[in-house]
């Protein structure tokens, strides 16, 4: 019977103590829940009342996954909070900076660029109008 090496028990060992190890990195690349850009509206939505964004300011709807935003002198903009870094569902909003829980992205609610990485690309924007009082975000809106 031939003798067996050590060494190649140690590799195995440490081949499976590494592979969950690599399994937790992997996943911290991608969206909790399995969120994607797809979770954007498809379909036009109506989010609230408009007096509910203030001008020079934004609103977050987290259950829709949008942000609304404002300018002086009241054009509205939306864009989809889904992060283009690795597809969070972006959940805070800090005056007009949204911030993405995953990795940390950062993106102005104003114009949808980004503002710290590691996202590159900016948020998708959304159409959007105001009806009868009534924000309307999404698409054919």
């Amino acid at each position: 019977m031939p003798a067996r090496s050590s060494a190649s028990r140690r590799t195995v060992l440490r081949g499976a103590a590494a592979a969950p190890v690599a399994g937790l990195g992997l996943a911290a690349c991608s969206a909790p829940g399995g969120a994607t850009a797809d979770a954007t509206p498809t379909a036009p939505v109506d989010l609230g009342a408009e007096t509910e964004v203030p001008k020079g300011g934004a609103k977050l709807y987290r259950d829709r996954n949008v942000v609304v935003s404002r300018d002086a002198s009241g054009g509205l903009k939306a864009y989809s909070t889904i992060c283009t870094h690795a597809g969070c569902p972006i959940n805070k909003l800090q005056g007009t900076t949204l911030i993405c829980p995953c990795h940390g992205s950062q993106f102005d609610a104003v114009t949808g660029k980004v503002v710290r990485s590691p996202a590159t690309e900016p948020l998708n924007e959304l159409p959007v109008r105001a009806t009868e009082g009534r924000i309307i975000a999404g698409p054919g809106a």
